[in-house]
């Protein structure tokens, strides 16, 4: 059963030959079928679950209905956010353009995947927030079409590397004699928390620097913010993106505000660069061979050292104890001669009350026993505390820690879900303090926060005390990263209560109303810088790419711009072919970085007058739009258009 839709017998084959299938819970499914569509240019089908009170399930995109509403809204905020339209489109109407459908089915089942045309599809993408049901999917998404491109979304990551290799054996057998130069029918597992991580951790920083690793590359990009005296900022080994005219600026409009403010550009030619006296750059610093990826710092769990265990006075105290018998062994041996390890020994007896009374002895022998046994009554209560923390420490090492007293500089994390536990992960990874807010106990990143030692408050956010508890007034900013953007955006409105200057960083799926939030706060608070991200924003360029058959190496976001690096074949894409590096570079669009030339050996300082050839490989950043253009125009040349 297909949304209210009875099969027949014998399933028709789908009308959409070489189209792409999205099947998701979520705002990513949704997300990536504008991805695909609007700025690819691909024919999509979408099938997604059946909606309560839903009366088509099968409905086309040009079509009336909310889901065409929604779509409209997406497609419209990603032209104005420089995604860009496939030519002859706009946000209104597909005029000239093969219509989406949207598919309703309760699981990828085999019907639905066969109604929604599997056999003849080039790509699927399995985006459900479930991975035991993106996995079953895959396996039967591989059994039904074995030449078929898969991406699939998984937050285990050891599992997605297994899933990789186990159905790109499974496709290889069932197709024998395949030629892989003719049709990929290879396996991308991604995961939307890792893609988004870094990018939102990166909203607690001013300055900071994104890195990304793939396929044995190292990229490193960074922010700068503009140089004293409106000079121009060094450029690095290229200039990525300039950022807004005032996004350094807590009442900056960053990019998305119709204030006047210039937003960012991204892949600047070198008279805007010139020209961009005063504004931040995002700079390409380094791309590299990356070797083994270094070991993280230990965070707690095995070997945590003793401050785990015993607080900082009593380590103190126990100090000053040990002093005291060291100050006395040394003057009984000083003042009755005797050997030092034997006078240590004798205080040691009197400080324990095991020595027998210095009946008789000389008078500085009898003074000290009169002190031995004095610091023997400081060592009783001494050994009480001791025991008692050490019994309390071990007792709540499974337990979650409370923010410290007089903690300061640090980041509140509300919501340890799967994004909120990717960004802990980062954060921590940075050195950063953290402390948690999470309501549900039993929240997938309660676990690793006991394990890294990292303070959590549970409560609800919006109750009164709970961020006070998290220590809000002293913290270097807020990220509302909860599912629920009514919740992110209470939050953020409490925590400026508490703190106006507070540096706030909300997750919003909708375009539209984080606009609004944010032209709203910076009314309210012009002193305090607010940003606004969307997961899926941040993440569905990447599982875009991997549908159309790229090898995407990661994508930073610039403001509410995405700027994607991937590795392209120079053969078959005119735009590059038998062009030098300087003649290749498009404004705005793309950027030759560096040249591939084998296994192990990059060469990324080229020449502007080196010529491209088609059998080199290189390494590109370039904006959806362009990334677009390459691949469009690489298809048309295939298909002798």
């Amino acid at each position: 059963m297909l949304g209210h839709v009875s099969f027949p017998q014998q399933p028709q084959p789908s009308p959409f030959t070489g189209h792409m299938v999205v099947c998701g819970d979520d705002a990513l499914a949704q997300r990536l079928a504008v991805e695909l569509r609007y700025v690819y240019g691909e024919r999509v089908t979408l099938v997604v679950p059946p909606e309560p009170g839903a009366v088509r399930p099968d409905e086309p995109l040009s079509g009336r209905g909310r889901a065409a509403a929604l779509f409209g809204r997406m497609a419209s905020a990603m032209n104005r956010n420089g995604g860009g339209l496939p030519h002859g489109a706009d946000g209104d109407s597909l005029a000239g353009v093969e219509a989406v459908r949207i598919l309703q089915a309760a699981e990828p089942s085999d019907e639905a995947l066969a109604e929604a045309g599997i056999a003849r599809a080039s790509a699927v993408a399995l985006v459900y927030d479930d991975d035991e049901r993106n996995i079953r999917a895959a396996l039967t998404a591989r059994r039904l079409n074995p030449r078929v491109r898969l991406v699939i979304r998984l937050y285990n990551r050891k599992l997605g590397q297994h899933l990789e290799t186990l159905l790109d054996q499974a496709a290889a057998v069932a197709s024998p004699g395949l030629d892989p130069a003719a049709i990929d029918a290879s396996t991308t597992v991604l995961s939307d928390a890792d893609t988004a991580a870094p990018a939102l951790a990166a909203t607690a920083l001013a300055g900071s620097t994104r890195v990304i690793r793939a396929e044995g590359l190292f990229l490193r990009a960074a922010e700068r913010t503009p140089p004293p005296g409106g000079q121009v900022a060094n450029p690095g080994l290229c200039t990525l993106a300039l950022l807004s005219s005032t996004t350094h600026d807590p009442a900056g409009a960053e990019g998305s505000d119709s204030s006047g403010a210039e937003g960012p550009q991204l892949l600047p030619g070198p008279a805007e660069i010139a020209a961009a006296t005063g504004r931040g750059t995002v700079v390409l610093e380094a791309v590299t061979q990356s070797g083994p990826a270094a070991p993280k710092p230990r965070m707690g769990g095995r070997g945590a050292p003793l401050s785990q265990f015993f607080s900082r006075r009593l380590r103190w105290s126990a100090l000053g104890v040990g002093l005291a018998v060291l100050g006395l062994a040394v003057a009984s041996s000083f003042t009755t001669g005797d050997h030092p390890l034997h006078a240590a020994y004798l205080t040691l007896l009197d400080l324990f009350a095991m020595g027998d009374p210095a009946i008789g002895e000389p008078t500085a022998r009898q003074v000290i026993q009169i002190l031995s046994g004095i610091a023997g009554l400081m060592l009783l209560p001494l050994l009480v505390a001791g025991v008692l923390e050490a019994f309390g420490s071990l007792r709540s090492a499974s337990s979650l820690r409370r923010p410290p007293r007089g903690l300061s500089g640090h980041v509140v994390l509300l919501g340890l879900g799967k994004i909120g536990t990717r960004v802990l992960v980062h954060l921590r990874e940075l050195g950063i303090p953290v402390v948690c807010v999470e309501e549900d106990p039993d929240a997938r990143g309660i676990p690793l926060a006991r394990r890294l030692h990292v303070p959590v408050v549970l409560g609800d956010v919006t109750d009164e005390g709970v961020l006070e508890a998290a220590k809000i007034g002293r913290s270097r900013g807020l990220l509302a990263l909860t599912s629920i953007d009514t919740t992110n955006l209470e939050a953020a409105l409490y925590a400026r209560s508490l703190k106006p200057n507070l540096r706030v960083t909300v997750r919003l799926f909708d375009d539209e109303f984080a606009t609004a939030v944010y032209r709203t706060l910076r009314t309210a608070h012009p002193q305090a810088i607010t940003r606004s991200r969307s997961v899926s924003h941040l993440a569905g360029p990447s599982f875009a790419v991997a549908m159309m058959g790229r090898q995407i190496l990661g994508a930073i976001p610039v403001e509410r711009k995405v700027l994607l690096f991937a590795a392209v074949e120079v053969g078959g894409h005119p735009q590059l072919e038998g062009r030098t590096v300087d003649q290749a570079f498009r404004e705005g669009a793309w950027r030759v970085l560096a040249l591939d030339v084998a296994p192990g050996s990059l060469v990324w300082n080229l020449h502007p007058g080196y010529v491209l050839r088609p059998t080199d490989r290189v390494i590109i950043a370039a904006t959806r739009r362009g990334l677009a253009e390459l691949l469009g125009r690489r298809r048309a040349s295939r298909s002798g258009v």
